[in-house]
């Protein structure tokens, strides 16, 4: 029977692979993205298929609250919700609501995609949450006492910080959200997937090569994903670092952790 899904950043890389994977499944894909011109790529690659490309800022919460209301008005339930959207910032710059862009984007976005859709997901006989981050990693940290990165902002800082905040996301949702849907954090590893994005062109041009030499295939990548929309694991929880299970007493899954997150995100979103 064919599935519901939604994809946030699904016009490149492991999300476009995604939705093009559950398309020729049959499934309608609803694609969340930026760029209206890659969109229009999708909907020409995808043919006939059943996809619906949302254009959004996902870095700004009235953008992310319109998207819900968009899938809302148009889908009486979701089974999965796969979480891709990210861009690295070289420098420090803000959402439209004042937060730092990275946070925003690609933790923030998230969070509200998972907690907002959860009467959907819920009305879907067995739904699945797969957030694209980096779990199984641990360098990186929330910085508790400045997590908008007002004082010492580095795009490796913010990235990381958000994968972590990601980790934290699951744990917290899985605990406390009450929601039947699983929820699964997945580490892909190094992928031809995204490497043209810097903006120094010796560093683009190496990180291509790299990824020719090393990096693993995007359809390899996106396997266990397109997987689990149909086969979600039994757990309310489950992390997986490119194909091993994530111990779950790592550092970064600590639930005293995950839950002063979330009370930081709510009251940011209440002040906001």
């Amino acid at each position: 029977m064919p599935k519901t899904v939604i994809i946030s950043g699904g016009t490149d890389g492991m999300g476009r692979a995604s939705a093009l994977e559950r398309l020729a499944r049959g499934d309608r894909v609803i694609v969340i993205g930026s760029n209206p011109a890659k969109g229009q790529a999708l909907r020409t690659q995808a043919g006939g298929g059943d996809l619906r490309f949302v254009q959004a800022d996902l870095s700004s919460i009235a953008e992310v609250e319109r998207v819900v209301a968009v899938i809302a008005e148009s889908c009486d339930s979701v089974d999965a919700l796969t979480l891709f959207a990210n861009r690295v910032s070289p420098r420090r710059r803000e959402s439209a609501e004042g937060l730092e862009y990275t946070f925003a984007l690609y933790y923030l976005s998230r969070y509200l995609l998972s907690h907002r859709l959860i009467p959907l997901l819920d009305a879907a006989p067995a739904p699945v949450i797969v957030n694209v981050a980096g779990v199984g990693n641990t360098a990186g940290r929330i910085v508790w006492d400045d997590p908008q990165l007002t004082r010492r902002y580095g795009r490796i800082r913010a990235q990381l910080q958000a994968g972590r905040a990601n980790d934290l996301l699951g744990v917290a949702f899985a605990d406390t959200a009450g929601s039947k849907a699983r929820y699964v954090l997945y580490h892909p590893g190094f992928t031809r997937s995204g490497t043209g994005g810097h903006e120094n062109p010796l560093i683009r041009g190496s990180l291509k090569v790299l990824a020719r030499l090393f990096a693993r295939p995007v359809a390899e990548a996106v396997r266990p994903i397109v997987d689990w929309i149909d086969h979600p694991p039994e757990a309310a929880l489950s992390a997986f670092d490119r194909g091993r299970v994530v111990d779950p007493t790592l550092k970064t899954l600590d639930p005293l952790a995950a839950g002063r997150l979330a009370a930081y995100t709510e009251d940011l979103l209440q002040r906001t």
